[in-house]
């Protein structure tokens, strides 16, 4: 989440110098294909940025802490001790509560008890030390994560789709297996048949981010010697996902899109992918890093642990012990964006579950958010209203003119430019040109 670009129409103009191009073409593209994954020593000060960044975003008063930005500050090569240690606490305390008010609300909660498993345990934390109470009776914390998984899995057994999703799933057979937790051969089964009949959706297109979770999660469940089902099955579904992960790889080195890619490299890394798998990729996610593509905090956690090729099976083999402590951050200055003058012209176009369709128009300053245009059109005062709810990347529109779309429901709102998916949510999506936005309540 690389591309040689040469003018051919110059290089070739003779017979002799085509001849010398298709020489230096060849040596390039198999140098580029040699390249190991680890070619961080000449990106030091990228890979320093990128951490750093991390690290002033957890100065941000919005939301929960968050605990995949943890887990990408753990898996790092350089730390702040002291920030890692408040925000582990943040997170021992304000997510932790929250967690267990969703448990007392009896709602399921595996993708974020999943992570903040993981996130504790990259800490070195002893995770018997953690406790939720349900139904009156205080268990540790990954006895609730398996009882989450149990009722995954039975949901699976009578609907086909867990609770959750397959993604959350995955995770949760992740944070288990990598606790050292042994994973019950009737959980991981389910996952393995998921992966074989394609299940890994989003609406109607594969969801790259899944295969890459699952991927390691069924890798820690072959390393740990656990699965006594079918061993050779195991194999074969590994493989088909690396396989699956390998052909989603785009031109430009991305697989999937810029914001699965840093998974993706994960997975192939823990899958033990050979290192000409992914170095394409490595630039890939190099190179978006350089443009700033990553700039939500939700993004570096997944994608710097794979350019130092680090995955979350790293987690289980961590120590803590003599770690770095060098990572110094100097003060930012608030920055200061000022309203763009140059007006920009986007139709809204609001799609309900039943299929009926809504238009709307509204100018915005370039540059503006998605998220900033909706609420603009809304003050308009033109029969469009929605409302948004927080997660791990950010907002996300849960109703639009009165109609929810809930995961419960198994729905959600697609956003697409000009027919475009869109592969960031609504406060990250800048709007820099007329378009066409599209808002769909659309089932999974």
């Amino acid at each position: 989440m690389f591309v040689l670009l040469f003018n051919f129409s110059i290089l070739f103009s003779f017979w002799t110098a085509r001849m010398l191009a298709l020489v230096i073409i060849t040596g390039l593209l198999a140098f580029a294909s040699s390249k190991p994954c680890d070619t961080e020593g000449s990106n030091s000060e990228l890979l320093l940025t990128l951490n750093r960044n991390l690290v002033h975003s957890l100065e941000s008063p919005e939301g929960l802490p968050n605990p995949s930005v943890h887990l990408g500050l753990r898996l790092s090569h350089h730390h702040n001790q002291a920030k890692e240690t408040d925000h582990l606490n943040k997170l021992k305390n304000e997510l932790h509560d929250d967690i267990q008010t969703s448990l007392s609300n009896s709602q399921a909660v595996t993708g974020i008890m999943a992570l903040y498993s993981l996130a504790l345990k990259s800490s070195c934390y002893d995770l018997n030390t953690i406790s939720f109470t349900a139904d009156d009776k205080s268990e540790t914390l990954l006895t609730h994560l398996k009882r989450q998984m149990e009722q995954e899995k039975e949901h699976i057994g009578f609907s086909h789709r867990p609770l959750t999703n397959y993604y959350q799933y995955s995770l949760g057979v992740l944070a288990l297996c990598v606790s050292g937790i042994r994973v019950s051969n009737h959980v991981s089964h389910k996952l393995i048949k998921a992966a074989d009949n394609e299940h890994f959706k989003h609406g109607e297109t594969e969801s790259i981010d899944t295969y890459a979770m699952a991927g390691m999660a069924l890798q820690c469940v072959k390393n740990s010697g656990s699965y006594s089902h079918n061993a050779e099955e195991l194999n074969l579904t590994l493989n088909k996902i690396k396989q699956k992960l390998l052909a989603s790889r785009r031109s430009d080195g991305h697989i999937g899109n810029e914001f699965s890619t840093g998974l993706a490299v994960q997975a192939l890394l823990a899958m033990g992918s050979e290192v000409g798998d992914c170095s394409a990729s490595m630039e890939a996610m190099r190179t978006a890093a350089r443009s700033n593509t990553y700039h939500n905090p939700m993004a570096i956690s997944q994608t710097l642990p794979a350019l130092q090729r680090k995955t979350y099976l790293s987690v289980k083999t961590l120590d803590c012990l003599n770690e770095d402590d060098t990572l110094v951050l100097e003060p930012v200055d608030p920055a200061v964006v000022l309203p763009s003058e140059t007006k920009v012209n986007v139709m809204m176009e609001v799609v309900t579950a039943s299929g009926a369709a809504a238009a709307y128009s509204v100018d915005v300053p370039k540059g503006s958010s998605l998220l900033e245009a909706l609420e603009l059109l809304e003050r308009k005062n033109v029969g469009f209203t929605f409302q948004k709810e927080s997660s791990l990347w950010g907002p996300f529109l849960s109703a639009v003119n009165g109609e929810q779309a809930r995961q419960s429901d198994r729905r959600y709102w697609h956003l697409s430019s000009d027919g475009t998916a869109l592969t960031e949510g609504v406060g990250d999506f800048k709007i820099n040109a007329t378009q066409k936005i599209t808002i769909k309540n659309t089932s999974y």
